[in-house]
């Protein structure tokens, strides 16, 4: 089994908790991508990031300074955004550790595929961005199939955790023989349809994620037992490879 998740756009250096172990496995594309964007210009950089003045100054500068391969954090300590927060690598176990770095894996606009404690650096750059390199017109067609068949080869199946965005960076190019379930995180609106909300999937993305690492789930058929922030399992609205968890509006977190 390997899980994909989304990273964050929020990253900080944490040089003291754990060390990294190892560098990620698509340095050489991500030095090229360092190269396209310090030949930007600050004002185009900051049409790139899509952010205000503040965030664009912090990550020129950034930019100007970046190493890949010294002072480094693992990538499961460097994202801070709430998927993270609520799955707190912070306090796990070694044995949590040890699980999510066999199965964990962490799609990045940047970086392509990181394994938990790849060593990073802080960045910004989402997937969806319009970024030209190597006669590539964004980043989906110059990650092209690359990620998948990374995966694919160590994968008997994919979980899939991640945002549409970054998913659709991996799940259109793996093989049709490769299995790959979809957990959806949703509430059940009046006219019947499961609605999902942004804050929310994180949390339960990053719930499911600390879950499977706390019990060691590693099969499909034990999936619908997750729990977590008052989701509960439908299998009505599920088929094999879409799971659908759903929580009443009234439950409090």
């Amino acid at each position: 089994m390997r899980i994909i998740i989304s990273p964050a756009k929020g990253m900080r250096e944490d040089l003291d908790t754990l060390p990294p172990d190892g560098l990620p496995v698509f340095l050489p594309e991500t030095k090229r991508l360092l190269a396209a964007l310090r030949a930007l210009s600050p004002a185009q950089l900051q049409k790139l990031w899509r952010c205000n003045d503040a965030i664009a100054a912090l990550n020129v500068d950034r930019l100007r300074t970046m190493e890949l391969e010294r002072r480094l954090t693992p990538a499961l300590l460097s994202y801070v955004g709430i998927q993270y927060q609520t799955m707190a690598p912070g306090v796990m176990e070694r044995g949590q550790y040890e699980f999510l770095q066999e199965h964990l894996r962490i799609l990045s606009g940047f970086y392509g595929l990181l394994r938990p404690f790849d060593g990073v650096t802080p960045y910004r750059l989402e997937m969806q961005a319009k970024l030209a390199v190597d006669g590539c017109r964004d980043l989906y067609a110059f990650w092209d199939g690359r990620l998948a068949r990374a995966l694919a080869g160590e994968a008997q199946w994919v979980l899939d955790l991640a945002s549409r965005e970054y998913s659709r960076a991996v799940l259109p190019h793996l093989p049709a023989s490769l299995p790959v379930v979809t957990c959806v995180f949703g509430e059940l609106r009046p006219d019947g349809k499961v609605a999902e909300k942004g804050t929310l999937c994180k949390m339960a993305r990053g719930e499911m994620v600390r879950w499977l690492a706390s019990e060691g789930i590693t099969s499909r058929s034990q999936l619908p037992a997750f729990q977590g922030l008052g989701y509960r399992f439908c299998r009505e609205r599920s088929t094999d490879c879409r799971l659908i968890f759903l929580r009443s509006k009234e439950t409090k977190l």
